[in-house]
Order: structure tokens, then sequence, then C-alpha cells
């Protein structure tokens, strides 16, 4: 009777310690938390190109941008490259008669990362080139030809370089990417 006691309990300490090992807790890396300073610069690109050709910018009319570089705190991506941003155009003014250039203004609104939209500023625009000197010399040979004088249009391509600012501070909190997963064994009896 002692021994199959014995077996008995031997058999429950093994199935125990067995037991514990398969639920072995995971812990994930520790989050820091860092602060994206107001007047951080974002280098930005154009994700769609800009024209006066056509007369169909408006003032108001949204365009969009990206990220062309990842933005960091202590070496943690906070904004990845690629982050689609917004702009408004403010100005438009079509190339015209007497050799009037086009122009384009707009302003760098927000970016989206990780889910959350972060305020910027800066600006873009383009003049086109201006056709003075064409007209004073049609106007001194011709003077109604003047009047079909005109300038060129303003444009902005495709992947233009754009430097935006962050318009505010923004708390963030960055699981660091190269920091391995923990796993902890179980104690031993």
């Amino acid at each position: 009777m002692r021994i199959t006691v014995s077996v008995l309990a031997c058999a429950l300490t093994f199935t125990a310690s067995a037991a514990a090992a398969q639920t072995v807790p995971l812990t994930t890396a520790a989050t820091t938390s860092g602060t994206l300073r107001a007047g951080t610069s974002v280098p930005l690109k154009m994700a769609e190109g800009l024209t006066t050709k056509g007369k169909k910018l408006k003032v108001g009319q949204r365009f969009q941008m990206e990220t062309a570089e990842a933005v960091t705190i202590d070496g943690n991506i906070v904004i990845p490259a690629g982050s689609p941003a917004t702009g408004e155009i403010t100005e438009v003014r079509n190339k015209g008669m007497w050799g009037k250039s086009g122009r384009i203004n707009g302003r760098v609104l927000y970016v989206r990362a990780n889910g959350r939209q972060i305020r910027m500023s800066g600006s873009i625009d383009d003049k086109g080139k201006t056709g003075t000197a064409g007209v004073v010399g049609a106007a001194v040979l011709i003077p109604v030809a003047g009047f079909f004088m005109t300038g060129t249009s303003a444009d902005i391509p495709l992947g233009s370089p754009v430097t935006a600012f962050i318009d505010e501070d923004v708390s963030v909190a960055v699981v660091p990417a190269s920091a391995p997963m923990v796993v902890t064994a179980p104690a031993k009896n």
C-alpha cells in the first residue's frame, strides 16, 4: 500500500510540473512614450501632380502627398515612410492674355499615421513663366498681337518634394520593433 501511495504521489507531482510548464506566461516588450514636438520637420512628396493646364484646379480643392522618409523618436518609427498626407489649394491663377502666367499656392493640412491625424503646416507653390518679353515685342510690331500672347501654366509634378512641419506636440507610445518577445520559464519546485 505504501508503494502505491508513493507511486501515486510521484505521478501527481510529475503531472503538476508538466501542466505548469505548458502554461508559460508571455510578456511583450515594454512600451516607451515620447513626444513628437511641434516644429519637427517632415519631408513629404507629392502623390499627385497639380497643374493649371485645363483650368480644373479650384481654391479649397484637396490634394494628396505622402511622407518621403520615416519620422522617428529615439530610433523608433512614429510616422512611417509612405504615410498619407493631405493639403489644400489656397490660390489658383490660370495663364491668360497679355503674357499672364499661371500660379498655384497650397498649404499642408495633416498627415495620417497609425490611425491618428496629426496637424501640419507648410506650403507649396509654383508660378509659370510670364510672356512679358513676347508681349512687348509683339505689341511694338502689331498692337493687337499682345492680346493673344500668354504665359505658361504652373505645374507641380508627381513626386515633387514638399517640406512640412508638425503643428502640435503629439504624445506617442512606441513599442520598440527591435526588442524580442520575452518568454519566462516556469518556476521549478
